[in-house]
C-alpha cells in the first residue's frame, strides 16, 4: 500500500501514479541568523518541531519578506503538504495558511480542484513512513526530492477522494473519542494509586482492622524504643528537626519519626570519572538516576553502566548497595523516583544523585517503600528542594530528616496487603487500557489501509475516472 514499488491491484476507476506526477514538490530554507532584521516579520517559518499533527503547525518564529527575497526558504500557499525529508523524518501536515520552512522539509503544492489536500494528506501520514527504513545518509536520517518524487501514489475519482476522506474523519472522530476516554481513565489510575497511598499513610485503609485488634498491638511508641534499644543507628552530624515540617493527622497508636531512626544507613552516591564507567558489561553495575522507577522497580536495562571491582570497594567504597537497599533520587525533575536494588548481582553502586536507605529488619522493608512512594509522605521535603536553572536538588540531610508515619509491625504489614490488592486491581486495568490503546492504533492504521486499497468505501461507476482526472492534473501542472 505504502511502498515505493506501488504493488498491489487498485479499484476500477483508480490510477496508479507519483507524488511527483501530481505535486510541485518545493525545498525550504532557513534565513541568516546573522541578520536580526530578517526575524522581524509577520510570516511563520518552521521547522519540523512545530509540527504537532496532521492538522498541527505551531510556529514559533516569524519572518518579512526580505528574509524570503534573499534565502533559500520559500513561501508556499494554505492547503500545501509539508513532507518532513531530514530531521523528523516521517512527519507530515497541511498548511492552513502560507507559510515558510526550513531546508528539512518539502513542500507539495497542487490544486486542491482537482486533488484534495486532506487525501493526500492521509495518504502522505502512512506512506511517507517507509523513508524510516530506506533514508539515506549517515548522521542525519533523510530522503532525497528524488525519492519523494518517485514515491507511488494511489489516485481514485475526485469524488471518491472527497468521500474516503468524510470516511476515514468519521472513523478517527469515534476512535479518537475512544482513545481520549482511555487516556483519561490511564490518568485517573495514577491519581488512584497516589489516593490509595494517601489512605494508606493516614491509617484510613486499615481503620476497621486497627479497631478489631486493637489489644494485640505494640504502639509505635514502644516499637521505637526497642529498635533503639536492639539496634544502632548511626549518629549524623546533621538532621533538621522535626518540627521544621508539616504534618497531617494520624491514628493514636502511630508515631511520627524520621527516616534515620529507621535505618541503619543513609548515603548518597558518587559518580568516578568517565575512564572509569563502562557501558554495556562490566564487573560491577552501577546505577544511574535514569535507572530508576516510579514503581519500586528498578531498570538497569536502560543504559546499563559497569565499573570495575577496584573501583567498588576502594573509591566507592561509602556507595556501596546491595540487594533490597532502597533507593531514591535526589536530583530531578521529577523528585519521588523509587526502586529497590535487584539480587541480579550480590553489589551494586551508585552516583551521587541518589540515596540509598537501608532499613532496620524489625521494619515492614515494603511498607518503608510505600511509604517513599506516597507523594503525601514526600512532600516535606520535596517542597523544601531548591529550583536552579529548572533543576530541584534535595540534600542527604534533607532525605534522613524525612518525616515518616510510623504504625505497630503488625499494622504495616497489613497496610502493605491492603496497598496490593487494590493496586493489583489497578495494574490489571492498566495492562487492558494498554493493549486497547495498541488496538486502536493498529485499527487507525488498518482504516489507513483499506482506504487506499479502495477497500473502505464502495466505488461509484459514475465518478469522472482518474486516468482521465490525472490528464488534468498533469495539462495543468505543466501549464505552471
Amino acid at each position: 500500500m505504502t511502498g515505493e514499488e506501488g504493488k498491489g491491484e487498485l479499484p476500477e476507476g483508480w490510477v496508479r501514479t507519483s507524488v511527483g506526477e501530481i505535486y510541485k514538490i518545493i525545498g525550504g530554507g532557513t534565513p541568516s541568523t546573522r541578520v536580526p532584521e530578517y526575524w522581524e516579520g509577520d510570516i511563520p517559518w518552521i521547522t519540523s518541531a512545530d509540527i504537532h499533527g496532521l492538522k498541527q503547525i505551531k510556529p514559533r518564529k516569524y519572518i518579512n519578506e526580505n528574509a524570503i527575497k534573499r534565502s533559500a526558504t520559500n513561501l508556499i500557499p494554505k492547503d500545501s503538504i509539508i513532507v518532513v525529508t531530514r530531521v523528523g523524518l516521517g512527519k507530515v501536515a497541511l498548511t492552513k495558511k502560507p507559510i515558510c520552512f526550513s531546508q528539512d522539509s518539502q513542500a507539495l503544492i497542487g490544486n486542491k480542484e482537482l486533488i484534495s489536500p486532506d487525501y493526500s494528506l492521509y495518504y502522505l501520514s502512512e506512506a511517507v513512513q517507509i523513508f524510516k527504513y530506506k533514508h539515506r545518509g549517515t548522521t542525519i536520517a533523510g530522503v532525497t526530492k528524488k525519492q519523494l518524487k518517485e514515491l507511488h501514489f494511489p489516485l481514485p475519482p475526485l469524488p471518491e477522494q472527497h468521500r474516503i476522506v468524510a470516511k476515514i474523519e468519521t472513523l478517527f472522530t469515534r476512535l479518537d473519542a475512544g482513545v481520549t476516554a482511555l487516556t483519561t481513565l490511564k490518568t485517573q489510575l495514577k491519581r488512584y494509586r497516589q489516593a490509595v497511598l494517601k489512605s494508606a499513610m493516614e491509617g484510613k485503609l486499615t481503620a476497621k482492622w486497627r479497631e478489631e485488634h486493637k489489644e494485640e498491638l505494640e504502639p509505635a511508641s514502644e516499637l521505637l524504643e526497642r529498635i533503639k534499644k536492639d539496634f544502632t543507628a548511626p549518629k549524623y552530624r546533621k538532621v533538621l528537626p522535626l518540627d521544621e515540617f508539616e504534618y497531617y493527622k494520624i491514628p493514636k497508636e502511630w508515631k511520627w519519626v524520621q527516616a534515620c531512626d529507621l535505618c541503619f544507613n543513609i548515603t548518597n552516591g558518587y559518580t568516578p570519572k568517565a575512564p572509569k564507567l563502562f557501558y554495556g558489561s562490566g564487573e560491577i553495575p552501577f546505577i544511574k538516576v535514569y535507572n530508576l522507577t516510579k514503581t519500586g522497580e528498578l531498570d538497569f536495562s536502560k543504559k546499563p553502566t559497569f565499573i570495575q571491582e577496584i573501583t567498588h570497594t576502594n573509591e566507592l567504597k561509602r556507595s556501596i548497595v546491595k540487594p533490597k537497599d532502597i533507593l531514591m533520587n535526589i536530583v530531578g525533575p521529577p523528585l519521588g523516583k523509587i526502586s529497590v536494588v535487584q539480587n541480579l548481582y550480590p553489589e551494586w553502586n551508585m552516583n551521587q544523585a541518589i540515596v540509598a536507605y537501608k532499613p532496620f529488619s524489625c521494619l515492614s522493608r515494603q511498607f518503608f517503600i510505600y511509604a517513599l512512594l506516597s507523594e503525601s509522605v514526600l512532600c516535606n521535603i520535596t517542597r523544601l528542594a531548591k529550583a536552579t536553572a529548572g533543576q530541584y536538588n534535595l540534600t542527604v540531610t534533607m532525605t534522613r530528616s524525612l518525616p515518616i508515619p510510623l504504625p505497630p509491625v503488625s499494622e504495616q504489614e497489613q497496610i502493605v496487603q491492603e496497598i496490593e490488592t487494590r493496586f493489583s486491581v489497578i495494574d490489571h486495568l492498566e495492562v487492558t487500557i494498554t493493549q486497547s490503546l495498541l488496538q486502536a492504533d493498529r485499527l487507525r492504521h488498518s482504516i489507513l489501509k483499506r482506504a487506499f486499497e479502495g477497500k473502505l468505501i464502495p466505488q461509484d461507476p459514475d465518478d469522472e475516472p482518474a486516468e482521465e482526472l490525472l490528464v488534468r492534473i498533469k495539462a495543468e501542472k505543466e501549464g505552471n
